[in-house]
């Protein structure tokens, strides 16, 4: 029997391991959370450099709870309610 994949995902807490992936990613410098297909991250990451501090997130609620702010590039509408709380 194969043993179940395991992903490190952040939370608020810090990271934990799941065996569900991740649905959300996002960069540990930046405070940046989007989707895992988002044109902008995926140019960075084929760019290079930006592997080592890419992080998961289980949702939305739980990037937020960590302190990150949405993507403005896959994100819209997200981006811009936080832009409008943030005045």
């Amino acid at each position: 029997m194969t043993p179940a994949r395991t992903y490190t995902l952040l939370s608020a807490a810090g990271s934990y391991s799941s065996t569900t992936p991740g649905t959300l990613g996002g960069h540990r410098r930046s405070r940046i959370y989007g989707r895992l297909d988002c044109p902008s991250a995926l140019r960075a990451i084929a760019r290079g450099g930006y592997v080592q501090h890419r992080v998961f997130f289980a949702d939305e609620s739980t990037a937020v709870e960590a302190g990150y702010r949405p993507c403005g590039v896959c994100m819209r509408e997200a981006y811009a309610a936080w832009k409008r709380a943030a005045r």
